[in-house]
This record gives structure tokens, C-alpha cells and sequence, in this order.
């Protein structure tokens, strides 16, 4: 070739490279948030590990490129995780084949101790890049980057703000939470040169999935949890998109983008939510008898008769029937319960002892304060009249009497009586009462 062609056809090649369009590839982001360890279907064969497994490895033979996350809230809900500390359930959650995780609010319930057990028996990281100790020591990585389909995926992990009013001080330790869009922003900036798309795994509060999806550009991509309740449709706000699941295992997200490499951001996306119909899909065969060994473990302790229901109940109708409990069996005048401490409905027909834990999972217990009529908090009066100088007592749970500014709306109550677990408290008044209407 002549010296001026060969420099004709490199020009022509430069030109016609850089007019070419930036690479797009396909990527799957598959999800689940608060699994909350329903290991088993629920009563109407929904979830359960085994049949999650199986949905899970269809799914993967389905896509090009995929990514497995879970948005934090693995344990507490379950027999099998109170009875032995979250720690089975993450044996099996590896079973599941999650490439990410971030922490959960609840995945601190039985001690910061146990959630570093949990975070080495995870065979896949787990993120957070907001808990942070002495010196600014951080409890997790804060992010890692996946590779799929020959995309680089940053992955950042969140935990909500909101720790102070969700943990008990002794399960945190030194470990506290610092302010989550500063420190999600601040490692989104850092990985911008290293991968190909960031994505935040979040356990965040609805105000804050606002926050991060209308005023944080440069995170494109949101998998979010916490909040139990699934989304309709996908969020979206100017390109970005936001995502999140039923809780309890119920359904699985699958989130297919087309990642602009350039520009680093999704051009397109589609969602969808696939149910976890236990009726209509085959458990995994290795999932199975995992599932079948540890609920045997319990099964003795949790599946015994205690009383028959004349009708479902709601959370929303089980909160004041558990403060008829707590009154009848302390005698108190007063009872409240917070809503977020009840954790299932309550079936119709024969009632186990398991739904008293699946309630009640947590080892709250049950305290006592003394209280003049005119310091009893208005959210547990119930439109009832009081003599302000006459003294009534008042029974809540440690938990709230802890948190007694956001939960009672009051402060200086002395709750220095403690009378035992509320949950064995809840199992002894159903079998006393027999039939619940």
C-alpha cells in the first residue's frame, strides 16, 4: 500500500471508531431482600429456601450476564433462626448461590459478635460501607466489584441511618452508622474509574431510597430493602432506576438492563417480580434437606397445639390482641406494643406454638413502669379517660421502653420491673384462653 493510502485508511479506521456508538451490554441483576428466615413456604406456599433455589437457577440459565444480591434482613422471623442465632440460615442461604449482601438491621439482633460469625460463614461478600467504629474503622468492605458478561459492577452496601431506633445499644457494641449518602457518595466517587456501572445494595427507609434515587446522580442502579412491602413497578428518576421485593422470600426480582459503558448508566431496563409458588415449582434437591433438617430440630419445641382461631388476624389486628395479653397476665392497666414487633398474621383453624414465635421471634421481655395518669403517653391510652394524679402501670417491652422518645413519644419513664419473655407470655394466655375470636 502507498505511504498516503496507509495514512487514508488509518484515518478512515480513527474516524470511523470514534464515530462508532459506546459499547452497551446486558446485564441481569437478580434480587431478594428480608428473608427474614422463612426457610419454609408460608401457610398459603409461598417462599421457602428450596423453591427459592429453584426459581434462582432458572433464572441464571436465563440470562447472559447475571448478578445475584440480597439487600440485607437474612435472619430473625423464624423458629430456626432464634432458636439458634441466625447461624443455620446462613449455612443455607449459601446454598442460594448470592454473589453480594449487604447487612440488615436485623442481622444485628443477636450481637455484633454473631453478625462477624455470619459475615465468615458467607461464602459470597457482605457489604456496607456506612458502620464504622473507633477511628472510622468500617465492620464491613464496603463495596466489591463483580465482573459478568465482561462488565465491571460495583457493588455498595448501606444500612439505614435509623440504627439508634432499631437495634438495642449491647447488639451494636462500638459500631454505630454514619450518615449513609456521604459515605455511599464518597465510594461512588472512588470506584468511577474502576467499573463499568455502580449499584447500590441498600437496607434503606423509604425516605432515604428518595433521597438516593432523586438527588444521588451518580449511583444509576438501586436494589433496595427494608421495607418488607414489594414495589408495583420499578422507581425511576431521571435515567436511574430503583428496585425491592416482597419480603420473606415470597417473590424474586430480576432487573435486565443495557448498560452504556460510556456513559455508565442503564439506556434501558425491564423488571419484573416472580412469585415463589411452592405449589407450582419443584424444591432444589440439595436445598431440601437442609431445609428438612434444622426445621426437625425444632419441630418438637414449636409444633404443638395451643389453641384453634375462629378467624385470620391481621399484624394490624394482632397488636391490640397482644396487648390484651400482656395486661391479662400482668395485670396492668396499661399495654402497648409497637407495630413493627409483630412479625406474622395469624392463621384460622389450629394454632402451633411456631405462630406465636413466627409473632414474635425476638427475645423481647416484658417491663413494668408505675405511671401518674397525667404522664401516661397518649399513644397508649386508646381514648381512654385517666385521673392525671392516680398511679397506673404500664407494661411494654424492653425494646420500647428503650426507645421510649420514638416509640412512646415521652421520656423519663422508670420501666424497672421485669416480668419474663413476652413471647413464653403470649404462649401461656393462648392456651389459657383456648379459642381466639
Amino acid at each position: 500500500m502507498f505511504p498516503g493510502k496507509r495514512v487514508w485508511a488509518v484515518a478512515l479506521a480513527l474516524l470511523l471508531r470514534l464515530a462508532a456508538p459506546a459499547a452497551v451490554r446486558p446485564l441481569t441483576i437478580l434480587h431478594l431482600n428480608d428473608l427474614h428466615a422463612h426457610i419454609s413456604p408460608s401457610d398459603e406456599r409461598l417462599g421457602g429456601f428450596a423453591y427459592l433455589a429453584t426459581a434462582i437457577r432458572l433464572e441464571r440459565a436465563q440470562c447472559r450476564g447475571c448478578i445475584f444480591l440480597n439487600a440485607g434482613d437474612l435472619v430473625q422471623g423464624t423458629p430456626v433462626s432464634t432458636i439458634f442465632h441466625g447461624q443455620p440460615v446462613f449455612e443455607m442461604a449459601n446454598l442460594l448461590g448470592f454473589d453480594a449482601a449487604t447487612l440488615g438491621n436485623h442481622d444485628f439482633d443477636y450481637g455484633w459478635m454473631q453478625t462477624r460469625k455470619f459475615m465468615q460463614t458467607a461464602k459470597y461478600p457482605m457489604v456496607s460501607a456506612n458502620v464504622a467504629g473507633a477511628g472510622g474503622r468500617l465492620f464491613a468492605k464496603p463495596y466489591v466489584i463483580l465482573n459478568a458478561n465482561g462488565l465491571r459492577v460495583a457493588v455498595i452496601g448501606a444500612l439505614t441511618d435509623q440504627m439508634e431506633r432499631l437495634e438495642l445499644p449491647a447488639a451494636m457494641g462500638e459500631w454505630h452508622t454514619v450518615p449513609v449518602v456521604e459515605a455511599v457518595r464518597r465510594y461512588a466517587a472512588e470506584l468511577k474509574s474502576q467499573s463499568d456501572l455502580v449499584v447500590l445494595l441498600g437496607h434503606l427507609t423509604g425516605a432515604e431510597e428518595k433521597e438516593f434515587l432523586e438527588n444521588v446522580p451518580e449511583i444509576p442502579v438501586i436494589v433496595s430493602g427494608h421495607l418488607h412491602t414489594g414495589l408495583n413497578e420499578a422507581m425511576t428518576h431521571e435515567g436511574r432506576v430503583l428496585v425491592r421485593v416482597k419480603g420473606y422470600g415470597v417473590e424474586l426480582g430480576r432487573l435486565d438492563l443495557q448498560v452504556d459503558t460510556e456513559k455508565k448508566a442503564p439506556v434501558s431496563w425491564t423488571w419484573k417480580r416472580i412469585p415463589i409458588d411452592a405449589s407450582k415449582i419443584q424444591p432444589a434437591g440439595d436445598v431440601a434437606p437442609e431445609v428438612k433438617k434444622w426445621e426437625g430440630r425444632v419441630s418438637a419445641r414449636v409444633d404443638r397445639p395451643i389453641a384453634v382461631s375462629k378467624r385470620a388476624f391481621t399484624k394490624s389486628e394482632l397488636k391490640p390482641l397482644i396487648e390484651q395479653a400482656m395486661r391479662d397476665e400482668t395485670g396492668a392497666d396499661f399495654a402497648y406494643l409497637n407495630t413493627g414487633g409483630v412479625r406474622d398474621v395469624l392463621p384460622v383453624g389450629q394454632l402451633l406454638e411456631r405462630h406465636i414465635w413466627d409473632i414474635m421471634p425476638f427475645d423481647d421481655r416484658v417491663v413494668v413502669a408505675k405511671v401518674r395518669g397525667r404522664d401516661l403517653p397518649v399513644v397508649v391510652l386508646g381514648g381512654r379517660t385517666v385521673e392525671p394524679d392516680r398511679e397506673y402501670t404500664l407494661v411494654v417491652s424492653d425494646f420500647t421502653a428503650d426507645n421510649q422518645e420514638s416509640q412512646l413519644h415521652t421520656s423519663g419513664l422508670k420501666f424497672e420491673n421485669d416480668v419474663g419473655l413476652l413471647r413464653d407470655m403470649l404462649l401461656d394466655w393462648f392456651r389459657k384462653k383456648k379459642t381466639i375470636e
